[in-house]
């Protein structure tokens, strides 16, 4: 399909809004009727035609202001794209992964020519036709990292792998559920994972490190991750939580349906082959509970995961003030029937409300 590019803003007034097609292939993060971390990797090699999973980088109806959004992030926070300089080579990485990977999954929207290290660059959709010389950063406006995550939707970690340790070295991040890539960079994997509870205690990040360690080029692996967001926000910083933390007050019976947002992440993981290093891409989608609800699988199986979600969870998402409200809207989408499993809406098969 053509994609229709909406006008949207994710701040002040937050006009974001998605569509009919938008919300069918929203990447819901409930397989069944509780939740629960855990590992969850599979391997990233496509999924259903039309998903989320589909392309290798998706690319969707809030291109174009996403990219808008981050624009005005950086004006305002450059350091939210930081590479140390031993990662260089893996933002070159990062920049031939995306745009070989858009040209390929979009020709009708991104083209690229190469004649040996002379590379030409088109983004038709942002009305970019740059020529440059590969691993020559004199060539490009700003670093590569910089340069080609300015046009891709979600943030970017860049993982420096040494001493069977994955270290957050580099990273475009401006669309966070409250983490800081100033604060981390550096870091190892535990170090930025410190704050996660109950899930050390479990050991999932001990599995999931040596889980990622062993990622081969050509068979990246993705995983689902979820929070919660009064409004359509992308920048859900730190940095900004005076901006967006008082937000949480603003919830009522009557707006709640529209203000609150399920965020959820798709998070990949591609090795890179100069560098050896991860790239760590984490999409945000945005979708308000109204929507949610008008899939009736969805609606059924959101209530039920945040009835039973241990306090600890609701805690560290940042909605545990605001849960109460929460299960009361969505009780009104609850009747009972049991849920198939999977992601997916199940549109076709699964029993409408009953009331």
């Amino acid at each position: 399909m053509t994609i229709q590019f909406n006008e949207e803003t994710f701040r002040d007034d937050y006009s974001f809004r998605n569509s009919a097609w938008a919300i069918k292939r929203f990447p819901f993060p409930f397989h069944e009727d509780s939740y629960m971390y855990s590992v969850n990797m599979e391997q990233h090699q496509g999924g259903p035609e039309g998903s989320i999973y589909e392309k290798r980088f998706d690319v969707d109806e809030h291109y174009l202001s996403e990219m808008q959004d981050r624009a005005l992030v950086l004006a305002e926070d450059p350091l939210r794209c930081q590479s140390l300089p031993h990662m260089t080579l893996a933002g070159w990485d990062t920049l031939e992964l995306i745009m070989v990977s858009k040209s390929e999954d979009y020709p009708d929207l991104f083209e690229l020519h190469r004649d040996g290290d002379r590379w030409r660059w088109v983004n038709k959709p942002m009305g970019i036709d740059h020529s440059f010389t590969f691993l020559d950063e004199t060539t490009l406006p700003c670093g590569p990292l910089e340069y080609i995550t300015r046009q891709t939707q979600g943030d970017f970690a860049v993982l420096d792998q040494r001493d069977e340790m994955l270290w957050m070295d580099a990273g475009m991040v401006t669309t966070q559920a409250d983490w800081s890539l100033d604060f981390d960079i550096g870091m190892n994997f535990f170090e930025w994972h410190a704050p996660v509870p109950l899930a050390h205690e479990m050991g999932i990040f001990k599995r999931a490190l040596k889980f990622l360690l062993n990622v081969q080029q050509g068979a990246p692996a993705r995983r689902l991750n979820w929070t919660m967001t009064v409004n359509p926000r992308l920048d859900t910083s730190p940095e900004n939580y005076h901006k967006w933390g008082i937000q949480k007050t603003t919830l009522t019976p009557e707006n709640i349906g529209a203000k609150q947002h399920l965020r959820v992440e798709l998070q990949t993981f591609f090795r890179l082959p100069r560098s050896n290093a991860l790239l760590f891409p984490i999409r945000c989608y945005l979708i308000a509970f109204q929507d949610v609800v008008t899939v009736p699988k969805w609606g059924r199986r959101l209530h039920r995961v945040l009835s039973d979600l241990p306090d600890e969870l609701a805690t560290y998402k940042g909605f545990i003030d605001n849960r109460p409200m929460m299960l009361d809207y969505l009780s009104q989408y609850d009747d009972g029937l049991p849920t198939s499993p999977g992601i997916w809406p199940d549109v076709d098969s699964e029993p409408p409300l009953q009331r």
